[in-house]
């Protein structure tokens, strides 16, 4: 007589479940927690993009048409004459093309804000850090995910703006009205841009470690990126001249051309268009042309700053080190067997 033992039919699988890329998930849970600070980020690079690509193409028509009649001095009625401008509403190509700048300079103090608070200062408050650190998670992974993952976002979407900025500025400059705005712009939209932002972020977290609270976070994380951001582009002491405490200048080259596709010097005949026609003046070129000095400036203060950068994220690895758990068990001695 012989027993069969029954055989126990497994519950079907379902489909195995996709694991979002990260140490322990953590990435996946950063995103979803800040979900609301991520859309805002992207509604802000979207927005400014768009302007920026508004500004290279439509928007820069009025003018070029003014200029295209009268030379330099119809790109400066254009300017002037133009209609007053409302929030990013309205306006001449020369008042609305600074207004990116503006928006990047609001982001950069926004995200030093965000690091301080949301992202690193409310989760110590809440206890939501000190929890995660005893499910498996040791607090320097946990730090690393939470500067990574905005850092990702934060240079990618300044990356973006910054390229759109030079090429509305490589079509377009020749419209804007000559003085400090064209010059300031030039010198200081660049890669150091990109390491304002990171800065902040780094600067925010670093707030938040050390002040442990979100509002004293807050306003120390503020005020420093916002003097970074006044300290750039005209009083940075790598921005200035050996020799004089002003800007170096950036050359322009500026002709008008005849009916027979000659340049010579503009006449000066402003927005009369008999004198244009008694000089036998059909159209004008006007660039700002590459300065010498721009790259080794950006690069000088894309350096500092990624430095400044890198001292904020080891002293907020630094900081973090007065959370990590001690053993305070002693081991135990082997017991002859």
């Amino acid at each position: 007589m012989s027993s069969t033992t029954p055989v126990l039919e497994r519950p079907a699988e379902g489909p195995a479940r996709r694991r979002m890329p990260g140490p322990d998930g953590l990435v996946w849970t950063v995103l979803r927690l800040h979900r609301t600070a991520l859309w805002v980020w992207t509604a802000y690079v979207v927005i400014t993009a768009g302007l920026l690509l508004w500004l290279w193409g439509p928007g820069a028509s009025a003018a070029q048409k003014a200029f295209d009649m009268f030379g330099y001095a119809g790109a400066q009625d254009n300017a002037f004459q133009g209609p007053a401008r409302i929030i990013l509403i309205g306006g001449s190509f020369d008042s609305l093309f600074y207004e990116p700048s503006s928006l990047i300079g609001i982001a950069s103090c926004a995200i030093a804000v965000f690091a301080a608070g949301p992202l690193i200062a409310r989760e110590l408050e809440q206890g939501t850090a000190q929890l995660a650190w005893t499910q498996s998670m040791s607090p320097a992974r946990w730090l690393a995910v939470k500067l990574a993952v905005p850092a990702v976002f934060v240079g990618v979407g300044t990356g973006l703006i910054v390229i759109l900025y030079r090429l509305v500025w490589n079509a377009h400059n020749h419209l804007l009205v000559a003085g400090i705005g064209p010059r300031s712009f030039s010198f200081s939209i660049g890669p150091a841009t990109v390491a304002t932002a990171l800065f902040g972020l780094a600067v925010g977290v670093l707030a938040a470690l050390v002040l442990r609270r979100m509002l004293p976070a807050f306003a120390v994380a503020g005020v420093v990126q916002f003097l970074a951001g006044a300290l750039r582009g005209n009083n940075w002491p790598f921005q200035h001249s050996p020799f004089s405490r002003l800007q170096p200048e950036l050359p322009v080259y500026s002709k008008a051309i005849t009916s027979s596709g000659a340049k010579v010097p503009d006449p000066g005949c402003y927005l009369s268009q008999k004198c244009l026609d008694r000089h036998d003046i059909t159209g004008f070129t006007r660039t700002y042309l590459h300065s010498p000095d721009y790259w080794p400036r950006q690069l000088a203060e894309t350096g500092i700053l990624l430095a400044l950068t890198a001292l904020a994220v080891v002293g907020a690895f630094l900081v973090l080190r007065r959370y990590q758990p001690k053993n305070t068990h002693r081991p135990k001695k082997e017991t002859a067997a």
